[in-house]
Parts: structure tokens; sequence; C-alpha cells
């Protein structure tokens, strides 16, 4: 078993929460994983939040997903990819929170090897799928929904790490991850409706009230 943890890529966390509050960031600062204080709204910090953001939603979302194994076995395949995701994103969350002079070799991160398989991942999905001739809504299933509001808070979170390498030195594969993964919970709502046989919620634009009256 030692032998198989160290060949694993990145370092086993080393963490001990014995208390949650602690009082020092009622000052409006907290700690980055090196150790420097920040202002809380500053961008890196907002970064790594709205990627926290993000794992919560997939959270409900992989809660509402797994009532469905039992009755739609194949939604045991979004439901892994969902688990895993979570697991990629406090990976991210933890080299957002590290300023680039203090990340260690071994430190979790997101790499290309999470993208392509989340472009393997869509391609499969794809392939079920019917050619869109309409944009589509938010609905039709909670596990769309809910995918579809992960998926805007990730697109968030993409343009909150773009501006922050603006200003400051950003891992580049955070921009690429966050881009794909959005990409992929847009391919992922529209299988799990597909799976579930809800039919896609299309945008009409008539069906505004302006276009009713007409």
């Amino acid at each position: 078993m030692k032998e198989k943890n160290a060949e694993k890529t990145f370092s086993t966390p080393r963490v001990a929460l014995n208390r949650i509050y602690t009082r020092t960031g009622d000052a409006g600062e907290t700690g980055l994983a090196g150790g420097q204080r920040v202002p809380k709204d500053s961008l890196r910090i907002e970064a790594y939040g709205t990627v926290d953001e993000v794992n919560a939603l997939l959270g409900l979302a992989s809660v509402t997903c797994g009532d469905h194994v039992e009755a739609q076995p194949r939604m045991a395949i979004l439901l892994a990819i969902l688990r895993r995701v979570q697991h990629e994103l406090f990976n991210l969350g933890s080299i957002l929170a590290t300023l680039p002079a203090d990340v260690h070799p071994r430190q979790a991160r997101v790499t290309d090897a999470e993208i392509a398989q989340l472009e393997r991942e869509m391609d499969a999905m794809n392939e079920d799928l019917t050619p869109l001739r309409s944009f589509v809504l938010p609905g039709g299933t909670r596990l769309n929904a809910e995918l579809h509001a992960a998926r805007t808070v990730c697109r968030r979170a993409e343009r909150i790490v773009v501006a922050l390498g603006r200003s400051e030195e950003a891992p580049g594969e955070a921009v690429r991850y966050l881009n794909r993964l959005s990409d992929a919970l847009f391919v992922f709502s529209r299988w799990a409706n597909h799976v579930l046989g809800a039919p896609e919620v299309l945008w009409e634009p008539n069906q505004a009230a302006s276009g009713r009256d007409a």
C-alpha cells in the first residue's frame, strides 16, 4: 500500500480541522496556503471562492443524479463523473490559494489530463444527442437545471481567473479547465434529460410577453 501511495501524482493532504472558527478573519483578511494575509475581496480569494461555489452546486447535482441511478442505471456514469470533478475542483482551489512562489511539485492542481478527460466525456455523450436547432433553457428535470446553475457559476469562475491573470500570475491550466468544464456541464445537462426521457426546453423568442401579444 505504501508503494502505491508513493506513486500518486499529488501529495496526500495533511489537514486537522479541530476547530472551525478562528476569529482571524474578523478584520476582513484571510490566509493563503503560504501564510500570507490578503483581503477577502481580492481576486485570488474571489477565484477560489467561486470555484468552491461550483463544487457545492455539483454536490447538489450529484445527489439528484444518485436518486435516478436505480431507475436509470446509465446515470451512474454521470454520477461518477460529477464526483470526480468535485475532487478536481478542490485541487484547482488548492493551487489558486497558493502564490506561485510557494507551490511545491506535488501540490494538488488540475492538469492537461483532467482537461482531456472532460473532452472525451463530452464527445462520448454528444454521440447520444441530436444536434441543437435552438438555444436551450435550463429545465426539463431538476438535474438539468442544477447542472446549468453550476455551468453559469463555472463561467464566472473562469472570468475571475482571467482577471486574476492580468494582475498577477495565475495558472493557465486553470482557465482551460474551467472553460472545458463549463462546456462539459452544458453537455451533461442535455445528456441527463436525454437519459431521463425529458424534453429539452428550447428558447422561443416569441414566448416573451411582447411576442405573445403580437
